[in-house]
């Protein structure tokens, strides 16, 4: 759809995943939050919703529906950023795991704005040229 022939091969899908995967990895090792089952749980739900949420918008097979679930994507991107806020807060974790996965969640959000953009100038696009060739 729109340039990708699957969402795996989108940079934001696998950079996404690789987040999810990261925070996984936290949660099992950083004895604080694998202690705290619900805000475990909360956090690897939100980080897999990202990359969940970009493939089942692909997968719907509009432009309609993708931009949707990438919205959702990009609202469990802000869900994580305000996790790691909450987590920073607790002392949970320190300086250097709240900036890494911070930035990590700030650069899948960037691209899923830029995403969402390009995908809603397309369909302008699409809108314009029907009406031209109906004139």
């Amino acid at each position: 759809m729109a340039k990708y022939n699957s969402f795996e091969e989108m940079e934001v899908y696998q950079k996404a995943l690789q987040f999810g995967v990261k925070v996984y990895k936290l949660t099992l090792t950083n004895e604080k939050i694998a202690k705290d089952y619900g805000l475990k749980d909360q956090l690897q739900r939100a980080a897999l919703s990202i990359s969940n949420n970009i493939a089942e918008g692909f997968e719907r097979e509009t432009k309609k529906e993708l931009i949707r679930f990438l919205y959702i994507s990009k609202g469990s991107a802000g869900e994580c950023r305000n996790m790691f806020n909450f987590l920073q807060l607790l002392e949970y974790i320190n300086n250097e795991n709240f900036y890494e996965h911070r930035n990590d969640v700030l650069e899948i959000s960037k691209q899923l704005g830029n995403y969402i953009k390009y995908l809603k100038n397309l369909e302008k696009q699409n809108k314009i040229n029907q009406k031209n060739q109906k004139e």
